[in-house]
């Protein structure tokens, strides 16, 4: 049984994983900052060894690892979490993912895995490509 659970986001916004490596490395420090309204009721697991795992274009592509969280007060007063997210973003196996809203927890042994080494800097397929062989597990 693991210890630790990582979180699963849409990106949305971006086009790639190009496009949001490209974000994450302009970026000053060594970790940076997504703010979300919610904050995760499993937070002890998430800090564990979690990761956030980016939906790009409806298929999961990248992670980053999960360095905290913390509080941030809107200039509307309302509490919210910042996730802090290590450098540089991990390319991962595509998985394909319906639309939602907000963030889901995603369970380890349900988390797509890393590419293995020498592949985590090819380029993106199409979109539609990456949907279509995600759909039928080829990818």
């Amino acid at each position: 049984m693991t210890n630790h659970i990582h979180l699963v986001k849409l990106c949305v916004g971006v086009d790639s994983v190009e496009q949001l490596a490209a974000y994450i490395e302009a970026a000053p420090g060594e970790t940076r900052g997504h703010t979300t309204r919610m904050w995760p009721k499993q937070e002890e697991k998430l800090l564990n060894g979690g990761s956030l795992y980016w939906v790009i274009k409806g298929v999961i592509q990248a992670r980053q690892e999960i360095a905290g969280l913390e509080e941030v007060i809107g200039a509307d007063g309302v509490r919210r979490c910042r996730i802090l997210l290590r450098k540089p973003l991990i390319r991962t196996a595509n998985a394909l993912r319906r639309p939602f809203q907000g963030w889901r927890y995603l369970k380890p042994e349900d988390a797509p895995a890393d590419l293995p080494k020498g592949r985590e800097n090819e380029p993106d397929l199409p979109g539609e490509l990456a949907q279509a062989l995600a759909e039928i597990g080829v990818i």
